[in-house]
């Protein structure tokens, strides 16, 4: 028996960049902005991507549901992905940070 591989689309994030406003720069946490959201959300219709959960918000709400399932698929970025891990200035570190991981 064969197995089947799914193709995967190309990334929609060409021409996402941190001078163009879709992309926030490492210091200030990584991540779309608003900005970014909405030109990835123009280019793929009937997507649901949001911005990042940084506020608080009450046990159990979408939002903390989001922000835990954001958390627990990115904490397997940082196993995959050792070196970024251990560097603070990540990325992935710094939009942990931004998701308050």
């Amino acid at each position: 028996m064969a197995l089947k591989t799914k193709k995967r689309k190309p990334s929609n994030m060409k021409g996402m960049t941190i001078g163009g406003g879709q992309k926030r720069p490492t210091k200030s946490g990584a991540g779309l902005t608003a900005k970014g959201v909405a030109k990835y959300r123009k280019q793929n219709p009937g997507s649901k991507l949001k911005t990042a959960v940084t506020g608080t918000v009450k046990p159990g709400s979408k939002s903390a549901k989001r922000r835990k399932s954001y958390c627990a698929r990115s904490a397997g970025q940082m196993k995959k992905f050792p070196k970024a891990a251990k560097n603070p200035n990540s990325r992935l570190r710094q939009a942990r940070k931004r998701w308050r991981c």
